[in-house]
């Protein structure tokens, strides 16, 4: 232990030394009482890496807190340390460096000490080993420094190294993914090879190296717990370091640990289930660690771990927990001593000489042993005395009794405080040699299993065996019955009485009648309850009778408890409730047990262990959100009842917190909608439902306005007073009652109908004719409005307009618009008397018709004027503009003179002297122009003046190829074209075809026409491909046509001739 200084209470050792494969724990205590808050503590390796984040399979952390002393201690575990002989790794640490803790108070400076020296001469491996010893804060800046100076030496290869820059000293990486391990060497040439815990790295999928520069990196894919290693990268003699460690995702507990109620000796098993297989399981009970030596037992099956308790003892009463990385759980073990049950008591005995008698008794546990004394002595087996124990029964047999043999005899089970006692009554037989007639006498004996005199009482299950001795002379007649013989005896029971009296006479069977001299013996085997009432007996002889009437009362266990019953809860216990049960038993009840469990488990547990009186009982100590049942034992002098039936499941559980956001959703003028959000805290115990309230303004009395719970975040509250301002609130139910309510600021009020028309609807609407119409006015107003269009006065047409209302507005569709469907339409909102209206005006335009009465007015020079007027049909819109055409008589091309002319006249200008003109114009609009034009009723023809008349020159001519097509020889699959060349005027119609057959619309050919050259292109031609082919120009003055021939070889045909010719040279 080093010396203690600052605010360490207790620190780890500077030195420790450990073995390969074992664990081990450093513990280091703070005393936090000059501090403000408690202390935050980390564990560190090196300088930089914090331990804390490394948490997982391998890398343990745990701290407590003593809020009294104010000590904080913290334990960091490392578990299955891994051998490495290399001294730069993680666990070369643990034995040349200490672990550092750092908290929140400053440590006093160490004067600064010059360690140029120390670093110039030492192993780099030393580095920080001399940054700790000296307290070195900018080691990193003088091993840089340092870096720079020995560079040269590090080229020229002086000191043997071979790295510009080492591996990092470690890295972090989650489970599953990528990590890049990077270094840097001198020479860019250099092979480097990888090591894993000592082994060479072979490139794989997994493993992927790679060389850039003077860059070397080893990329770890899909990275898995068994990639939590060492690693080295040699070059020659050089290597260097760096360790991996794998972050495991969180583990989550699937299945919560189980309370256990057992006795001493007990094996106990606390089982959980785990999200993963495999995953680490931290088990503790409260303040107690396990020893590897102790009697506890860690399992694990799967996602199964399991801690046994062999035998459990007092000592390990507590609550046990269990941890992973993302989870937690805890169970309650309860232990308590065990109790001896007496199944079968021993009873008295009355035998004669020479008989056997035979003491026997049950009890509840096989296992246990013990001892029979006579008067206080101990009974040791003899010729006649023999003890036997068969399972749960133990019997002791005297052959030959004797009278002395008479006295107390009592069973001991070792290791119990209890004793079972019967006594042995010896039967003298005396002989009367003097013949004498004596009266029969009855002689009961009033000891035993009689509580008063003439009254047995048995318990249900057990046998009665009643020995009557019986004396006179001569031998007298026994006659046993079961009902009332004198009603006049005031003194006996009358709980079962008959009006006939029923003789016994079975000498077999389960209730019979035993003779033997001087002695009658009634047995009953295996009591029931209808065997209780009174019997009698009679004896008669010529001497005289006697009689005597015995009553036997059967007690037994008493019925179960009724309706048990959770009646209300809170956030750790619960009020239980149940009923007496119907039948005692016989005896009175002396109280009850109570035993709870989890629902779905199989073990009780239970709550008391002394008899509780009360039919009302709180039980506490139980987890919130847990769904728990209960069950209740009858106790009286007889033993246990059997359990009554298992309660409804209830969870302790505590009220919710209000509901959120109450909010009104619409009103009418009866009723109101609310709508609202689930609580903020709703707690473990889930949510049963709501219930909605309402009182009038002013008032105090609310009113529930469901019948049932609603489920649902919203409700309807109906049959309101009209015209009242309505408070409302709602209130969050569930097993541990009411939560507070969630109340509205203001009382909800009626508002007038209003219709907020868009902006762009407040002007004229236009559509065009085709377009979709879909106009969506929204409104306000409660209860909600009727909305009703009308258009110019009337209501609209649903067949030729669709219309949608909803809570807050309304929408006009028209899908296709018509020219009909223009018009003014109106909104007309009203609530109760109450209204609002708005109008909208909406066009639906189409192109115009063409103009009217086009004709050319003047013709001057080059120039023409031409009149028209307006067209009939304007498309629902104002004309816009004209478009104007020219074409002249012999070409019939079309030229536009003008567009967009807003008059209604135009002057056509810069014509073409001897042509003639017409003419034709496009009304335009909105939409665009007219579908047709209007052609003028007359021509403009432009006079030649002062020439000579041109003639033209006559160019027709029939079509003739001036360049015939060429025959060709192709590979199949490779394109290929043939052309040729055509006159003719006019321009022919060119044809081409394939064996005489037109080729058609064939994606395969391509057909082209540039200036007179004509050209067929084929793709790709298979051997089919081959042919004729021809080519055909026509027009009005004849025809003409050209052919060639194709030839198409196959791919492979000069090969198999070439093949050919070596097959036959090898044969």
């Amino acid at each position: 232990m080093t010396e203690l200084t600052g605010l360490f209470v207790e620190k780890p050792l500077n030195n420790v030394v450990a073995v390969a494969g074992a664990d081990i724990t450093f513990i280091a205590r703070v005393d936090s009482t000059t501090l403000t808050r408690k202390p935050t503590m980390k564990w560190l390796k090196g300088k930089w890496l914090d331990l804390g984040s490394k948490a997982g399979k391998h890398m343990q952390f745990k701290e407590t807190y003593d809020r009294n002393t104010k000590v904080c201690e913290n334990i960091f575990c490392q578990r299955s340390i891994q051998k490495n002989n290399n001294r730069k790794t993680y666990f070369s640490y643990l034995q040349t460096y200490p672990f550092t803790l750092t908290d929140r108070k400053k440590r006093p400076e160490e004067p600064e000490i010059d360690v140029w020296e120390l670093l110039k001469n030492a192993h780099p491996s030393e580095y920080e080993k001399i940054a700790f010893q000296y307290g070195i804060t900018d080691l990193r800046g003088m091993l840089k420094r340092l870096k720079k100076m020995k560079a040269r030496f590090y080229l020229r290869g002086d000191e043997g190294e071979a790295f510009l820059k080492k591996l990092d000293s470690c890295y972090s990486v989650h489970k599953g993914k990528k990590i890049v391990l990077t270094c840097e060497v001198v020479d860019p040439n250099v092979q480097v090879k990888w090591l894993k815990n000592g082994q060479e790295i072979k490139p794989s999928a997994k493993y992927v190296m790679e060389a850039n520069g003077n860059i070397r990196t080893l990329t770890i894919n899909k990275t898995t717990l068994a990639d939590d290693a060492a690693y080295e990268c040699v070059v020659g003699e050089d290597k260097c370091f760096t360790e991996v460690f794998v972050k495991e995702p969180p583990i989550t507990i699937t299945k919560l640990m189980d309370d256990y109620h057992v006795v001493v000796g007990e094996r106990v098993e606390f089982e959980i289930e785990v999200s993963e297989e495999g995953a680490h399981v931290m088990w503790s009970d409260v303040e107690l660690h396990k020893d590897k030596d102790s009697k506890f037992r860690f399992k694990k099956d799967g996602k199964k771990h399991t801690l046994i308790i062999q035998e459990a003892t007092l000592d390990d009463i507590g609550m046990y927990h269990a941890w992973t990385n993302g989870g937690h759980t805890k169970g309650e073990l309860e232990v308590e001593e065990k109790e001896l049950e007496v199944l079968q008591d021993i009873a008295d005995l009355t035998v004669r000489a020479t008989d056997q008698a035979v003491f026997k008794c049950e009890v509840s546990d096989d296992k246990v042993t013990g001892k029979w004394f006579k008067d206080g002595a101990e009974v040791l087996p003899s010729s006649r005395h023999k003890m036997t124990h068969i399972g749960r029964f133990h019997r002791l047999v005297i052959d030959d009794v004797k009278p002395e043999d008479a006295g107390d005899y009592t069973f001991v089970p070792d290791g119990y405080a209890l004793s079972l006692s019967a006594k042995l009554n010896f039967l003298e037989i005396k002989i009367d040699y003097v013949p004498r007639q004596d009266p029969p006498k009855i002689h009961l004996d009033t000891t035993g299993n009689m509580v008063s005199q003439n009254t047995i009482i048995v318990v249900a299950g057990n046998k009665l065996r009643l020995d009557v001795e019986i004396s006179g002379e001569p031998a007298p007649t026994v006659v046993w019955s079961k009902g009332d013989q004198n009603r006049d005896v005031p003194e006996l029971p009358s709980h079962n009485k008959f009006d006939v009296c029923q003789p016994i006479t079975d000498t077999e069977g389960r209730v019979r009648v035993e003779s033997r001299k001087d002695l009658s013996c009634f047995v009953i085997e295996g009591a029931e309850r209808d065997d209780e009432g009174n019997y009698t007996i009679i004896v008669t002889n010529p001497a005289g009778e006697d009689k005597a009437v015995l009553f036997v009362k059967i007690v037994d266990v008493p019925d179960a408890p009724e309706d048990v019953r959770c009646t209300s809860v809170g956030e750790d216990s619960a009020a239980i409730l149940w009923n007496p049960p119907k039948f005692d038993g016989g005896a009175p009840v002396k109280g009850y047990l109570m035993e709870r469990k989890k629902k779905g488990s199989s073990r009780w547990t239970k709550l008391n262990f002394d008899v509780y009186e009360s039919t009302t009982y709180e039980a506490k100590r139980m987890i919130e959100g847990v769904l728990y049942e209960m069950r209740v034992f009858a106790v009286n002098s007889i033993g246990l009842s059997p359990p009554s039936l298992t309660s409804k499941p209830f969870m302790p559980i505590a009220p919710t917190s209000e509901p959120m956001r109450l909010t009104v959703h619409d009103v009418t003028d009866n009723s109101c909608s609310l709508k609202w959000l689930i609580p903020e805290k709703i707690g473990a115990g889930g949510l049963d439902g709501y219930i909605i309230e309402y009182c009038k303004g002013g008032g105090t009395e609310w009113v529930v306005a469901n019948k049932e719970i609603c489920e649902r975040q919203g409700f309807v509250v109906r049959g309101l007073p009209v015209g009242e301002k309505i408070n409302f609130r709602v209130v969050a139910v569930n097993m541990a009652g009411r939560s507070p309510p969630a109340t509205l600021q203001q009382p909800v009020t009626i508002q007038h109908p209003k219709i907020r028309l868009p902006r762009e609807l407040r002007t004229k609407y236009i559509r065009k004719v085709g377009d979709k119409v879909n106009l969506t006015i929204p409104f306000q107003g409660k209860p909600r409005p009727v909305a009703t269009w009308f258009k110019d006065g009337q209501p609209v047409d649903t067949k030729l307009v669709s219309v949608r209302n909803s809570n807050v507005d309304t929408i006009l569709f028209i899908r296709a618009a018509e020219r009909e469907h223009s018009g003014t339409y109106e909104l007309l909102l009203q609530i109760e008397n109450l209204e609002d209206r708005a109008t909208i005006e909406i066009r639906i335009v189409d192109k115009p018709g063409p103009p009217l009465n086009v004709r050319v007015t003047d013709v001057w020079g080059f120039n023409a004027a031409l009149e028209w007027e307006p067209p009939k049909d304007d498309g629902n819109c104002e004309i816009t503009g004209y478009t104007i055409q020219k074409a002249d008589q012999k070409t019939k091309e079309w030229f536009t003179v003008y567009e967009h002319n807003r008059r209604s006249n135009c002057t056509a200008s810069d014509l073409i002297m001897g042509n003639e003109y017409m003419f034709r114009v496009y009304s335009e609009n909105f939409c665009g122009l007219s579908e047709e034009p209007r052609m003028s009723k007359n021509t403009a023809t432009i006079v030649k003046t002062g020439r000579n008349p041109y003639k033209e020159k006559d160019m027709s001519c029939m079509p003739k190829f001036t360049q015939p097509l060429i025959d060709r020889s192709v590979l199949a699959g490779y394109s290929t074209a043939i052309s040729c060349a055509v006159k003719g005027f006019p321009k022919p119609k060119i044809v081409w075809m394939k064996n005489r057959r037109i080729i058609g619309e064939d994606p395969k050919f391509l057909m082209q026409n540039n200036q007179g050259v004509l050209t067929l292109n084929i793709r790709k031609p298979s051997t089919f491909d081959g042919g004729k082919y021809s080519c055909m120009a026509v027009n009005e003055l004849g025809q003409d046509e050209v052919e060639c021939k194709l030839d198409v070889r196959g791919k492979d045909s000069g090969e198999e001739s070439k093949g050919g010719r070596r097959v036959g040279r090898e044969e």
